[in-house]
């Protein structure tokens, strides 16, 4: 059986660094860092204080006012990478429109945090004949994807992956998949997440996972022997995956091509990695295999790298276990040292770093690492990133339930 060659045509990101693909990678190769005090409400009676808050959101750049008013955040968001996306790509909506084998993968972690916050406050408050009618389409997971696809026209697969911080790595890893099998020509897949609430910042807090660091620059600071836990991060990714034949028949330009996927699980814990990385390891395993190449060839690793001591020095072992000797040799870093950890978004944005990482020839740094800690000997790149020709990336994202899913990347050739 033969299978199809899928590649990235268009990409879109809204990030705590950037809200254009330009400025995002900008921001990535100078290690700027995106993380500050939460300002969109008050934090003085919360431990954790800091944020990866998106600035300066054009909600009205693909969304009428109107339509802003009756969708969550991280479904506008998503609205923006996707329409950011699509710009890229070339695509046009007549191309688009109807067209049953054109698809959206679009997952969220959490969904419409803030929708859900404010209702139950208002139920509390003034009754159940007060919440609002649009509570539970605003509020659910999949509206992201249903609110991406209504907006552009598209009628073919439309899902969405609730799998943690794997959620949209997951849709990545399966509209390749997808297309690979032949059931359909393009699928924008990604995430969305805008969880720096109250409720998501105290939720997170009381779990014990987030940074009460006060200091910006030293709160995510992946692999760090003071690192303490990680920062919220919000935004959303979107890539135009498109099967190889339809793209150069259309002119498309490629940025990248998807080779690999691998997802299982931990069934270890509720949030914590296996110890010994064995899980994450077979994820990266499977990844590697399917793109059919030497585990030697890749040539860097975006690591979940969270800042969380468990996950870090559990992912360190996952590359030992999975690499051997060569791990020492991979660039490992954490985009998340930048912007924080965007919860089921994440692993889009960081396919993202990948490609341009492949592209551009460049490795961005794992920003603010001072000192590694114990168990964590890789080569980190730390603070200042690295020119380097790489032909083969992989991009790591690990949820709680123990969800991992790994995404092989390879530089465009014919």
């Amino acid at each position: 059986m033969s299978f199809k060659r899928v590649v990235v045509t268009g990409m879109g990101v809204l990030s705590p660094i950037g809200n254009n693909l330009s400025d995002y990678w900008e921001s990535l190769k100078k290690g700027i860092v995106g993380i500050d005090f939460i300002k969109s409400f008050d934090t003085s009676e919360y431990k954790a204080k800091l944020g990866a808050e998106v600035k300066d959101f054009d909600k009205e750049k693909y969304l009428e006012r109107k339509e802003t008013k009756r969708m969550d955040l991280f479904s506008q968001y998503a609205i923006y990478a996707a329409g950011e996306a699509i710009a890229h790509s070339g695509l046009t909506e007549e191309a688009m429109k109807e067209n049953p084998r054109i698809g959206v993968m679009c997952g969220s972690g959490i969904g419409g945090l803030a929708t859900m916050e404010e209702q139950i406050i208002r139920l509390n408050e003034k009754g159940p004949s007060k919440v609002g009618p649009l509570f539970i389409p605003m509020a659910i997971a999949n509206m992201a994807a249903g609110n991406i696809a209504t907006k552009f026209g598209i009628t073919g697969i439309c899902t969405s992956s609730v799998t943690a911080c794997a959620s949209s790595a997951n849709c990545i890893g399966e509209a390749y998949r997808n297309i690979k099998h032949g059931y359909s020509d393009i699928i924008l897949a990604g995430g969305s997440e805008a969880s720096i609430t109250g409720i998501g910042i105290a939720g997170f807090t009381a779990l014990t996972a987030l940074s009460l660091s006060e200091d910006p620059k030293r709160a995510s600071i992946p692999f760090d022997e003071e690192r303490n836990g990680f920062i919220m991060g919000e935004g959303a990714g979107m890539l135009v995956l498109e099967e190889y034949e339809h793209a150069v028949k259309r002119g498309a330009t490629i940025y990248g091509e998807v080779v690999g996927y691998g997802s299982n699980c931990d069934a270890y814990h509720m949030t914590s990695p296996r110890p010994d990385g064995s899980g994450a390891a077979l994820a990266m395993e499977f990844a590697v295999r399917e793109a059919g190449i030497a585990k030697e060839e890749i040539g860097y690793i975006n690591a979940h790298g969270t800042s969380t001591p468990p996950n870090d020095l559990a992912e360190t072992n996952a590359i030992k276990l999975t690499f051997g000797d060569h791990a020492y040799h991979i660039p490992v870093t954490s985009t998340k040292s930048m912007m924080g950890h965007l919860l089921g978004a994440a692993g889009a944005v960081e396919a993202i770093a990948c490609i341009e990482a492949l592209r551009h020839g460049f490795i961005p740094p794992t920003a603010g690492l001072e000192k590694p800690g114990e168990g964590c000997d890789l080569n980190y790149v730390p603070k200042k990133g690295i020119e380097k020709d790489i032909k083969y990336a992989i991009s790591n994202s690990f949820g709680f339930g123990g969800h991992n899913a790994v995404i092989c990347l390879k530089k465009w050739e014919e």
